[in-house]
């Protein structure tokens, strides 16, 4: 029985993170709707974790299911950005704070990652957007996880898949975009390092604010 029980976990484990790893942060799925029995055979499961995977996805705010219909995936609204700007603000500015006060900075970790982005190219279509954007994500999950925070780090997480699925969509919408990026990085990475939690701050209100700007014109 315990074995049955674990590999039903197994399951849904597998299929939460496929899911959120790799339908949920393609911008192309929002607006849509998402077959159980296709993503059962894409994910090597049966219907069952993909229900259960679904319903968890559900309670992330992630997917809405809709009577006689199924699994929908939200389009991201002009709201959401702004608010996921906002809360964004709110704990990366307080972590800079603390990292700086704790002098716990990163700035290995934040300057590899920064490096590793720096060569992803930028004329590979979706893929190398989502690599670009997975590393950027990392790179403020970073800092997050410096000020030594669980919950803010968890709840930061949790904010993964829309990072990724916006992020794209400003690499997509504007050009030479990825160069910027980079360097709205290092200028909140220099003011770190600098010990200068001003300067910090307004180099991640910035970063944050420019991105927000490009989504909400288009």
């Amino acid at each position: 029985m315990r074995k049955s029980s674990g590999t039903a976990a197994s399951g849904r484990a597998k299929a939460y993170e496929y899911l959120r790893e790799n339908i949920l942060t393609d911008p192309e799925m929002q607006g849509r709707f998402l077959n159980e029995q296709e993503l059962a055979a894409q994910i090597g499961v049966s219907r069952t974790p993909v229900r259960e995977a679904l319903l968890l996805l559900v309670s992330d705010g992630l997917v809405e299911l809709i009577p006689q219909r199924g699994a929908y995936v939200p389009p991201v609204t002009g709201r959401e950005i702004s608010e996921l700007m906002e809360l964004r603000g709110v704990l990366e500015s307080h972590a800079a704070r603390l990292v700086i006060e704790h002098r716990s900075v990163p700035a290995d970790k934040m300057r590899d990652t920064l490096d590793q982005q720096a060569k992803v190219p930028e004329d590979q279509g979706a893929e190398a957007a989502q690599e670009f954007i997975r590393l950027d994500t990392l790179f403020h999950q970073q800092l997050i996880d410096a000020a030594g925070n669980e919950l803010i780090s968890r709840t930061y997480s949790k904010l993964h898949v829309r990072q990724i699925v916006v992020g794209v969509s400003a690499l997509f919408r504007t050009g030479g975009r990825r160069e910027q990026v980079c360097s709205e990085h290092q200028d909140i990475l220099d003011a770190l390092v600098s010990g200068d939690s001003a300067k910090a701050q307004e180099a991640i209100d910035h970063h944050l604010a420019v991105t927000r700007d490009i989504l909400l014109r288009t």
